[in-house]
This record gives structure tokens, C-alpha cells and sequence, in this order.
């Protein structure tokens, strides 16, 4: 069950930049098709309607296809964390994070005891109660992927706090959401941007806290990105890919065709 999360944050602590797409389409057949393409799924309950018995399908096929499946829900919270680890998600994202307690309620949440306060209801991850043991639990405990949305002002100001949190895997920087917290939106290159990544990844990486960031189909950006020191990049998803494919594509023909 564990071995795509594994695999995950092995290749993280090799130096590897793993590169992941967003999936915003209901039908499981997106997660099929850009499986062969990139080292992660992000799912985003935040930012899309996607129902939870859509998002299980999304998670078997990740499963499947041996791709973590890792989750951006909605906030935080029990309710919207418990089923979506149940329904086999190797990690949590949670958005809007701006203290330190916070993120001890999520660690909780995603750990069973003695760790954490998880309830005790994995049918997809113990292959439907097959696998349910002790050694499961250990496991669950030491894979579960639990990562904090860095999107706000508090959030940078507290984020020696928020660092020191035990089991906090990774943040994740929200760059569009960061600007406009700061004053500036829509300017992810301004200098305040510049300066909120440049004291929070450093310090992420010195706690021994993975670095992530979620933006749109724009290598140039995801390369500067990498320079700075994140790690894994969330690169838009089906909806942006079809987009900028679909644009570019006719673009290009109608480009063609007045030159001709």
C-alpha cells in the first residue's frame, strides 16, 4: 500500500525534483492518462466540485498505476480528512495554514494512536481489512504524507513555529495566493514574493521539511522554482494542460495560415 509514498520521498531525499499533475476532471480516466507522465497526482478538493466517490475512483486508479495520490482538501479538519485517507490517499494538503496548532490538529488527524487521533476505518488502504494489523498502523503512521499550504503573510511570519511542529512532512508554497496576501496580487515574481520564499525554504529544508509549490504549465517558472530550492512542483493539471495545448495548437494554425 505504502510503496508509491515510499518511493516518493525516497527520490526527495535523493535530490530528485519530482514533477506532478493536478487532476480536476472527474473521470478516473484523467489520473490513466497522465500517469506516464509524472511522479505524483495532486487532487484538489479546494479549487473543484470533485465529489468524494469520484476522488476514490481517481485514488484506485493512482494506486494502480503506482503513482502517490496526494490530496489538497478543502480546510481543515476531521470530517474532511478522515475519509479521504480512507479512501487510500497517501497524502494530505491542507490550505490556509497559519499557525503551528494548526498543523499539530493535522498531524493528529493523519496519525493513528499513539501519535495522533486517527478513527480506525481503513478499508481501501488495508485492501479492505485483509492487511490490518499491527505492522499496518506502524506503517500508515510512518508513510502518511502530511503537508501545509504556505499562502499567507501569518503563515511566513510564524513559520519557525510551524516548522518545529513533529511530523510535518513538507509545505507546500501557494505563490498566487502568497502575492495576493501580501499585497500584490497577481505579481508571483514581485520582490515581496521573492523575499517570503527565500526565508521560508531555507528554513523548511534546515527542519528537515520537504519544499512544495503548486503553479501553472509554465517551465521557465517551475526551472526558477527548483533553483530556489523546491522540491516537488504540483505543474497545473488536465484542465490547464487541455488549455494551453488547445490555445497554443490554434494559435499556431492561425498564425500559419495568415503568413500563407
Amino acid at each position: 500500500m505504502f510503496e508509491a509514498i515510499a518511493k516518493f520521498r525516497q527520490n526527495l531525499l535523493n535530490g530528485q525534483v519530482l514533477i506532478g499533475a493536478g487532476v480536476y476532471v472527474v473521470d478516473p480516466q484523467s489520473s490513466d492518462a497522465l500517469s506516464d507522465s509524472v511522479d505524483f497526482l495532486w487532487y484538489d478538493q479546494e479549487h473543484s466540485t470533485m465529489s468524494l466517490d469520484a476522488l476514490r475512483g481517481h485514488i484506485i486508479v493512482a494506486r494502480n498505476r503506482g503513482k502517490p495520490a496526494i490530496v489538497r482538501i478543502s480546510e481543515l479538519g476531521r470530517p474532511f480528512i478522515k475519509p479521504v485517507l480512507d479512501s487510500g490517499a497517501d497524502g494530505i494538503v491542507v490550505p490556509q495554514i497559519q499557525t503551528a496548532d494548526e498543523v499539530k490538529a493535522l498531524i493528529e488527524d493523519c496519525r493513528y494512536p499513539p501519535l495522533g487521533k486517527r478513527g480506525l476505518g481503513p478499508t481501501i488502504p488495508s485492501n479492505y481489512w485483509r492487511d490490518i494489523d499491527e505492522e499496518f498502523f506502524l506503517q500508515s503512521n510512518m508513510n502518511i504524507f502530511a503537508a501545509i499550504m504556505i499562502e499567507t503573510v501569518e503563515a511566513v511570519e510564524n513559520i519557525d513555529e510551524i516548522l518545529a511542529v513533529p511530523g510535518l512532512d513538507s509545505i507546500v508554497i501557494g505563490p498566487s495566493d502568497l502575492a495576493a496576501s501580501l499585497g500584490v496580487m497577481g505579481d508571483i515574481n514581485h520582490p515581496k514574493v521573492e523575499d517570503a520564499m527565500n526565508e521560508v525554504i531555507p528554513k523548511a529544508k534546515a527542519a528537515g521539511v520537504f519544499v512544495g509549490a503548486g503553479m501553472g504549465p509554465d517551465a521557465d517558472w517551475a526551472c526558477v522554482l527548483a533553483a530556489r530550492g523546491v522540491q516537488w512542483l504540483q505543474l497545473s493539471g488536465d484542465l490547464g494542460y487541455m488549455i494551453y495545448g488547445v490555445d497554443s495548437l490554434t494559435s499556431m494554425i492561425k498564425t500559419n495560415l495568415h503568413h500563407g
